[in-house]
């Protein structure tokens, strides 16, 4: 059945493979088995799965290994431990590395039963969750960071530390990076996260409206004040204002908002009176902070205001790495939005993306696949999915299995970005890429390399 949870089972005993696959398929799971973590990771880059089974002791990857590594793919599937020789040690260490639980060998299959049962509740009800707040227009970017490169632990960490203030932030990055996702974040995490969260795109508010949406008005101060409004600024009392765009802003605006954020206090348009207003303000632009100074565009003073903290997201181009989990991660999302089943997207693809600049960012990522979804993909995403990726120029082709392909620069390229996204792992990497291991030496040999 396509509904059929999807369960992986990792161990190096064929027996233990062979009673838990039978007696899961019994229970109604769908089950993909696995000898060791080597032959786990082969199976996760073509396919979604909604929990996994590991072995600790395996030969050429421990199941704590492949833990972290199913962690690095898919940080939503909930994974259960299975030992023989069960410590302290070894229990805190599985949980500490995100697993769901784990099981003492010999197993007992009532147990089993059980414990999967409760993991599946939890992932319905998590899905429940998600659809409640879809449905009441309350989910404001509460998705994670996802990416597990250098650049966004660095990133990560810098949320995580600036959180607990009430410290301005300035987020600077390309458009489509998720500035909005990490402010949300920064909210999230904070004291302020029961207080409201407003999000401006500056640049989107038409010029003789500035003032008075952001501060309010009293009505009768213009043509078409009917009612008083209380303006974005005040809106955002007791939480997080968060200012997309911010040089977008035009000057005298940027003064008066610098005197708010000075003061704390507020003057609706109209008005003789001002508010008391308690808010955490982030910034963000998508345009070099330098350059932006420089031609006067963003004034210095408000600068200085908000450049407490500053926080640099990398283009996604710069952190390929991160670009296999935001795979799993939207097809997940999209799956749960469009009742899909799509189980997971095609080595060849997969590399295409990686090796893809995208030049919108996470968000051109996250567009193409939703057009996937839209114009019917129903199981295992592939290159023919994806039309728009190669059409565009500059985009990679597939790598063709036999002899050169036509473009000899675009397949050298990919050969090495796909190096570069599983650590110069010459076996994963021609898997990804659908070659031979052969022909990635040859092509190495070839470019001067080895």
């Amino acid at each position: 059945m396509a509904n059929e949870p999807r369960v992986l089972v990792v161990d190096d005993d064929e027996g233990v493979r062979s009673v838990l696959a039978e007696a899961l398929r019994f229970w109604g799971y769908d089950v993909t088995t696995a000898r060791d973590g080597l032959d786990a990771l082969e199976r996760m880059k073509s396919q979604l799965f909604d929990a996994a089974l590991l072995d600790i002791r395996m030969p050429r990857m421990d199941g704590i290994e492949l833990l972290r590594e199913i962690r690095r793919l898919d940080v939503a599937m909930p994974v259960v431990m299975m030992t023989g020789d069960p410590t302290v040690e070894t229990a805190v260490e599985t949980l500490k590395q995100g697993a769901y639980d784990y099981l003492q060998k010999p197993l007992m299959l009532d147990e089993v039963r059980h414990l999967m049962a409760r993991l599946m509740e939890r992932r319905h009800l998590s899905r429940e969750v998600q659809s409640l707040r879809s449905r009441l227009a309350a989910e404001m970017p509460v998705r994670e960071l996802v990416g597990l490169s250098s650049a966004m632990e660095l990133v990560k960490d810098l949320v995580s530390k600036v959180a607990g203030s009430d410290s301005p932030v300035l987020i600077e990055g390309e458009s489509g990076t998720g500035k909005e996702v990490v402010a949300a974040t920064v909210h999230r995490l904070s004291a302020r996260s029961a207080g409201p969260f407003i999000p401006v795109n500056c640049g989107a508010i038409p010029s003789d409206l500035l003032e008075s949406e952001f501060f309010g008005h009293v009505r009768g101060a213009f043509s078409g004040a009917v009612a008083d409004a209380l303006g974005l600024v005040r809106s955002a009392h007791g939480g997080t204002l968060f200012l997309d765009e911010i040089a977008e802003l035009p000057p005298a605006l940027q003064v008066k908002l610098l005197r708010v954020l000075q003061e704390s206090e507020v003057r609706p348009v109209g008005s003789t009176k001002t508010y008391t207003v308690d808010i955490r303000v982030i910034a963000a632009t998508n345009r070099a902070l330098e350059e932006a100074l420089k031609d006067g565009t963003l004034r210095q003073d408000l600068y200085y205001r908000l450049n407490v903290v500053r926080i640099a997201i990398p283009p996604l181009r710069e952190r390929r790495a991160d670009i296999p989990v935001l795979v799993n991660t939207f097809l997940r999302q999209f799956n749960h939005r469009f009742g899909r089943n799509v189980s997971g997207i095609a080595p060849d693809a997969l590399a295409a993306l990686t090796a893809y600049d995208f030049p919108g960012n996470v968000r051109e990522l996250e567009n193409l696949l939703e057009r996937a979804y839209a114009l019917g993909a129903k199981s295992q995403l592939t290159l023919a999915d994806l039309p728009s990726l190669t059409a565009r120029g500059g985009a990679p082709t597939a790598v063709s299995v036999s002899g050169v392909p036509p473009l000899a620069q675009v397949e050298r390229e990919l050969i090495l970005r796909a190096l570069e996204v599983y650590g110069n792992d010459r076996d994963r990497a021609a898997q990804a890429l659908g070659i031979s291991r052969r022909t990635i030496y040859r092509r190495l040999k070839e470019y001067g390399l080895l």
